[in-house]
């Protein structure tokens, strides 16, 4: 029987991660709430260590410390362009130890065989076994393509369909033998099961698509440690799991929506040629180039300015020297904001906390239904290492595989200009028309080192 004390801690915790949850809504309360969650976390591990009698407490001290060092010069060193790997290495990790967790209470159930289990015990474990191998490997494979330690073009062969649905197949069968009777050789099996389907499922996805993935797979690991929770007879697991399951899933749709694609197509779309493709070959055609001083008398002489952030700025950490550039236009009494898409970068929110960082004001920060609008009556759309979300590929070319995806109107300015390296495409894999626009200028080069110049030539204007 859990004390009563122990029982508030549990609901104290719960109620952290719930108001944790709201307030990462929004920018503004984003931090208070990531703090609120934190702390119910360390309240939540510490209320289990004291309200049970637990054992080997010198090898779970040790785990904690190993743990806590391993997440605090990770979170330290990790670069805001690698947020998304952390994010699915977390994520996997989740699942792996609820499936690890799940499988030794099944050794357990059969060690007590002749007292009898719990029907929905089994399945609650057989769940969690499965779907959190599922998500471990899944994550394993995303944070592998984000890092490009494989490439992120999707991978495929012959007979890739038949082999994922026998294996999802088998997996659904077994872990249903396992309910009638359970076995620990046959959890074991079931779990190599799970982080085969975890591969498979992530494998044919590529590009722009893998961030929706990390969703899923976050959502998948949500609903393994609730059901791990279940299993444990721990009430503040099941509702954290759910709550992470809940808002993980409604996440994906969001992205998935944002896209302009089902998550059937962004899962399996590559079985078709539907899939967005990953890394490309850059494009020899001509463009107009500019140099900074050319386009900082577009910027100085303009009255309305949007700027449109995206991965190529957090990959030069440039916001800093983008936010002292709009600091100078504002001065000069020139209307600037930042036009937010909701799939910029690698994750949700990725802009927003690259800005953020640079203290750039919330009020500047537009999301993309708001500010759509307002493109045409903008004299200057500066690019700053965006792409696939401002290509009119996604609105006038039914074959390409992000048609259909919602983007920002820049092709409705009266000027565009991309900071970019080089010509290659986008996350996406696909060249970008709006390149070639005779409205468009490109000004080449690392984003921190141009808007530096760009920055020096405009007070000297």
């Amino acid at each position: 029987m859990i004390p009563v004390w122990a029982q508030l801690g549990y609901l104290l915790a719960a109620v952290c991660f719930i108001v944790a949850l709201k307030a990462l809504s929004s920018p503004k309360t984003a931090r208070g709430g990531n703090l609120i969650g934190a702390a119910g976390a360390v309240l939540a591990c510490v209320v289990t260590f004291f309200a049970y009698d637990v054992g080997n407490v010198g090898w779970i001290l040790a785990a904690v410390a190993v743990g806590t060092a391993v997440g605090v010069v990770g979170a330290q060193r990790v670069q805001m362009t690698q947020m998304p790997q952390l994010v699915a290495m977390f994520n996997g990790v989740g699942g792996g130890a609820a499936a690890l967790v799940a499988l030794l209470e099944v050794g357990e159930f059969v060690a007590e065989e002749a007292a009898g289990t719990a029907l929905v015990a089994l399945i609650a474990s057989s769940f969690t076994i499965l779907v959190g191998s599922i998500s471990f490997s899944g994550s394993v494979v995303t944070f592998a393509k984000l890092q490009e330690l494989m490439t992120t073009r999707p991978v495929v062969f012959a007979g890739l369909p038949a082999v994922f649905g026998a294996s999802v197949l088998a997996g659904v069968v077994l872990a249903l033998v396992l309910v009638a009777a359970p076995s620990v050789w046959g959890s074991a099996v079931l779990l190599l099961l799970g982080l085969a389907v975890g591969v498979l499922l992530v494998l044919p996805v590529g590009g722009a698509d893998v961030p929706i993935v990390i969703s899923l797979l976050n959502a998948s690991t949500g609903l393994a440690v609730a059901a791990s929770g279940y299993v444990l007879g721990n009430t503040l697991l099941l509702v954290a799991g759910t709550l992470v399951g809940a808002s993980g899933t409604y996440l994906t749709v969001l992205m998935a929506r944002a896209m302009g694609r089902s998550l059937f197509n962004t899962l399996f779309g590559a079985l078709k040629g539907g899939s967005t493709l990953g890394a490309g070959e850059a494009s020899e055609r001509p463009v107009r180039s500019a140099g900074p001083e050319d386009v900082a008398i577009l910027l100085g002489y303009a009255h309305r300015v949007i700027i449109v952030p995206g991965y190529g700025l957090a990959v030069a950490q440039a916001q800093h020297t983008l936010r002292d550039l709009v600091d100078v236009l504002l001065s000069r009494g020139i209307k600037v904001d930042y036009a937010i898409h909701p799939v910029a970068g690698r994750m949700p929110g990725h802009m927003n906390v690259l800005l953020a960082e640079a203290q750039v004001p919330y009020e500047q920060l537009r999301e993309m239904e708001e500010i759509n609008g307002e493109f045409k009556q903008t004299d200057v759309v500066l690019v700053v290492g965006a792409n696939d979300v401002v290509n009119p590929a996604a609105k006038t070319t039914p074959g390409a595989p992000i048609y259909g995806m919602p983007i920002l109107n820049a092709d409705e300015a009266r000027q565009i200009v991309f900071m970019k390296r080089s010509m290659r495409p986008g996350f996406a894999g696909i060249e970008n028309e709006l390149l070639f626009d005779p409205k468009t200028s490109l000004l080449f080069g690392d984003a921190r080192e141009s808007l530096t110049k760009l920055l020096g030539a405009l007070k000297n204007l």
